[in-house]
């Protein structure tokens, strides 16, 4: 058995896992995130500490039997957080995660003060990742930055609470702007330029291997064996790839979660910074991944919902979809930043926009904008993807919240013009990665662990509109251009 544990944004969620690729067991606690000012986001790591606490507290309850025969643990979770530790291991102040936006002046500082950071780091500084957040603390708090000792991760501060040892792995502390992702190796030349030396930084292991132990007292407090070993695990986005099995070149993934993301695996270190898309390493050793990523995707249909009085977000989408084909062309255009963005655009100033109203628009007009700009969005983020020609899209899988909405994976199929595959067990996302990962840890193999899991449907993409979409993309993307200079 094996215990997969993935730390996101809005929930904590805990993975049971049998060798024969069974989910024997889920668990889930919510997470709640502090915007106490304009730009900001943050969690207290108390918070995600009590939330596995009542996961092992359930799994316990309901699976005691399958908890005692775990082998090891996985870890995954929400990228580029910030978590500060003095000397004596405690928490300086709350983890400042990835979608705060305040860093945008530091951003600018740390690429004016190393010129090839993308060549280093395959990525340009944007507010999201974790370097320009530790130049803000040391400009803005500068009493918290002199007692810094440790920066970790978030999935990584749980492995240090449930460990004692500081590590990290190569997908997430890729995205930190610290780590030369071609070498797989911390930058000193990186570190450097935001005051850290290597000393702040944990140790860093594949995330298919062994990390560290579990401590014996939680493991009785919890009911699991003594000696369980905790895989090194991945961000959340490459562990989600990993339950998948989209481990091989030119498999990927698009996702529909709070944030969207376009995902393909890689056999090589391919960075494409002039557009704001992503480089990382895979969370398997030897292998990379291409990544962009829009800071609102189903954030911003749970914002339409609450917004404008729907009973839900399904509400939403079946009244988006009841728009008709012809009458789409004439719904307004919603540009979907509503929290800044990162891919293509890196503006965290840039703004959500509801353009084009009149008379005649009603609930179901602007719900069906509201979709189509996220889809838009995530559009523009695919186009940013760049492959060589030894390495085609192989497979796109559709995964996150939003995918329970086939209408919707069939609007992105035909916006993308690629077909798009839904999985079984696609929701459980970095959950079962993390699980997966902690077979790996245990001496699995990955032709053995990481299969693709059952196909439900394929979204194959219609020619039927494909003019029409085209026409409003390109709208959409002038209208941007139009305004960018107005958010600030």
């Amino acid at each position: 058995m094996y215990l997969g544990l993935d730390l996101g944004t809005s929930e904590l969620k805990a993975l049971l896992l049998a060798d024969d690729h069974r989910i024997v067991g889920v668990a889930r606690a919510p997470l709640t995130v502090d915007r106490p000012h304009l730009l900001w986001s943050e969690q207290a790591p108390a918070q995600w500490w009590q939330a596995l606490e009542a996961v092992m507290a359930e799994l316990r309850t309901t699976h005691a039997k399958a908890l005692a025969q775990v082998r090891a643990i996985g870890l995954s979770g929400q990228m580029h957080g910030a978590t500060l530790l003095d000397a004596a291991g405690e928490v300086l102040r709350p983890a400042i995660l990835w979608n705060d936006g305040r860093s945008g002046a530091q951003c600018e500082a740390l690429t004016r003060a190393v010129p090839r950071l993308g060549e280093i780091a395959g990525n340009l500084a944007m507010p999201g990742f974790t370097a320009p957040k530790l130049l803000w603390v040391r400009e803005h708090e500068p009493e918290v930055f002199a007692r810094v000792a440790r920066v970790l991760l978030p999935k990584d501060w749980l492995r240090f609470m449930l460990s004692g040892e500081a590590v990290s792995e190569m997908s997430d502390a890729a995205g930190t702007l610290w780590l030369d992702v071609g070498a797989r190796d911390w930058s000193d030349e990186l570190l450097a330029a935001t005051g850290l030396t290597r000393a702040h930084m944990p140790r860093l292991v594949e995330g298919s291997e062994v990390s560290a132990l579990l401590k014996p007292e939680l493991a009785a407090r919890w009911g699991l064996c003594e000696g369980v070993k905790i895989a090194g695990g991945a961000g959340d986005n490459a562990a989600s790839a990993v339950g998948m099995g989209l481990v091989e070149p030119g498999q990927g993934f698009v996702s529909l979660g709070t944030s969207g993301v376009v995902f393909v695996s890689t056999d090589r270190f391919l960075p494409n910074p002039a557009q704001a898309m992503h480089a990382f390493c895979h969370a398997l050793p030897r292998r990379w991944h291409q990544m962009s990523v829009m800071l609102s995707a189903a954030s911003a249909v749970s914002w339409a919902a609450k917004t404008f009085k729907f009973a839900d977000e399904a509400a939403l989408l079946e009244a988006a979809a009841s728009v008709a084909l012809a009458d789409r062309a004439r719904c307004p255009l919603f540009l979907p930043y509503l929290s800044g963005e990162r891919s293509p655009h890196n503006n965290p100033n840039a703004q959500g926009v509801l353009f084009g109203l009149t008379h005649a628009h009603g609930p179901a007009e602007i719900a069906y904008a509201v979709v189509e700009g996220v889809s838009f969005g995530l559009r523009d983020g695919f186009d940013t993807l760049r492959l060589p020609a030894d390495m085609p899209l192989r497979e796109v899988a559709l995964v996150g919240g939003g995918a329970r909405s086939v209408w919707w994976g069939q609007l992105l199929a035909d916006i993308f013009q690629v077909s798009l595959t839904l999985y079984a067990g696609s929701e459980t996302g970095g959950a079962l990665g993390a699980a997966r990962l902690a077979w790996l840890a245990d001496g699995g193999a990955v032709a053995e662990v990481c299969t693709l899991p059952p196909v439900k449907q394929t979204l194959t993409p219609s020619s039927e509109g494909a003019g029409a979409h085209k026409t409003r993309h390109a709208r959409f993307q002038v209208l941007y251009m139009a305004l960018r200079d107005q958010f600030r």
